[in-house]
């Protein structure tokens, strides 16, 4: 593949100089390619593999992605395979190996540019807004841009303020980006081999605490030409009583909430949004005109997130269907603490999501009473 890079970019180039300077690895492939279960990170292994098999401009780069096989051992095996000229072990240096990658997609590659973590992305947010998603337009279309800006998103686990932030509404809030955010197995593979696939720049937004959670998926999930559309959301489960936005980890919190809920009575829809931008504005329209209300939930700050855009989306298009005040459950506005117990007040829990659906079928105390 970089063969093909120096062609086009010049011998002397800095990414010919990255992986020159790159040895081999002995690594075993594993991940799962016929069990009707799989793992996360088995989903995301497998459809970099299959992708980077299909077409020879797709490569990967970031830090610690080749040797080491991934900080998360999401390219495990890849670097044995296909060798370093196509998954490239760079420096300590996101802003360089970034605007590397955006030169390689203006010249025909696929690059998928890993991030150790998205709060990371940021010693590199010039080259993501200013150099991929604008391009396309500034060029009058001359310019596509094929690619993927991967890694996790939001809180892990006591690791503090500067690695637990959510980047969905940072992202999503500019034009010429698409931001895809994963919740299961089959969402983690179709999704990236979309963005792939796609000709313009994608955020892809894992989740850290995710990437060992397994999932059932069928045989049309596990063949090699599975790819999932972008913007379109999934209804998890079915309901008529309220809708539940959510993306990501929180996904699974919705989903236990609706158990929960169930048992009292109360039917909640779970929408799975997959794609942050584009939105798909119609499903989560569509749902609340079933069920007349609407709660949403997300891991980041509430100020200017994406349960704000959701909540403008039902006024805009569907004011009069609604029967409740919208419920917005989001992370607290403060940096994230370090201390456990403080952590998890930070963040979204299953029993939030239950009180505010039980707020919006008016079965709770409204919490401007008990203030």
């Amino acid at each position: 593949m970089l063969g093909v890079a120096r062609r086009r970019l010049g011998s002397g180039c800095v990414l010919g100089q990255l992986a020159q300077a790159l040895r081999p690895a002995a690594a075993a492939r594993s991940y799962s390619a016929a069990a009707k279960e799989i793992t996360v990170r088995e989903a995301l292994n497998s459809a970099l593999d299959e992708e980077m098999s299909a077409d020879p401009s797709v490569f990967l780069m970031g830090e610690e992605v080749g040797e080491y096989q991934g900080a998360y051992k999401i390219s495990k095996g890849l670097l044995d395979k296909y060798g370093p000229d196509r998954v490239l072990d760079t420096p300590i240096t996101e802003a360089g190996f970034t605007g590397i990658g955006v030169g390689a997609a203006y010249h025909g590659l696929r690059p998928i540019v890993e991030f150790m973590t998205f709060n990371f992305s940021m010693q590199a947010i010039d080259h993501i807004i200013n150099s991929a998603a604008k391009s396309n337009y500034m060029s009058a279309g001359q310019i596509s841009v094929p690619i993927v800006f991967r890694g996790p998103n939001g809180a892990a686990a006591g690791v503090g303020a500067q690695h637990s932030q959510c980047y969905a509404a940072w992202y999503a809030h500019v034009p010429g980006l698409k931001v895809l955010a994963p919740y299961s197995a089959e969402d983690a593979r179709g999704l990236l081999k979309a963005a792939i696939r796609d000709p313009d720049p994608v955020v892809f937004l894992e989740n850290e605490l995710l990437y060992g959670e397994s999932f059932p998926v069928s045989d049309e999930v596990l063949d090699s030409s599975f790819c999932l559309p972008i913007g379109k959301a999934k209804i998890e489960r079915q309901g008529k009583d309220v809708t539940i936005t959510a993306f990501s980890k929180m996904v699974g919190y919705a989903l236990q909430a609706a158990d929960i809920l169930a048992k009292e009575g109360i039917s909640a829809e779970v929408i799975n949004l997959r794609s942050i931008r584009p939105l798909d504005r119609a499903a989560i329209n569509a749902s609340v005109r079933k069920t007349n209300r609407l709660v949403t939930v997300e891991e980041g700050f509430p100020q200017h997130g994406i349960g704000a855009e959701i909540c403008m989306a039902v006024v805009e298009d569907s004011f009069e269907y609604l029967d409740a005040p919208v419920e917005r459950i989001a992370g607290a506005d403060v940096p994230m603490p370090y201390a456990a117990n403080l952590e998890r007040m930070a963040v979204p829990q299953v029993e939030d999501i239950v009180r505010a659906a039980k707020r919006a079928c008016y079965r709770a105390v409204p919490m401007a009473a008990t203030a």
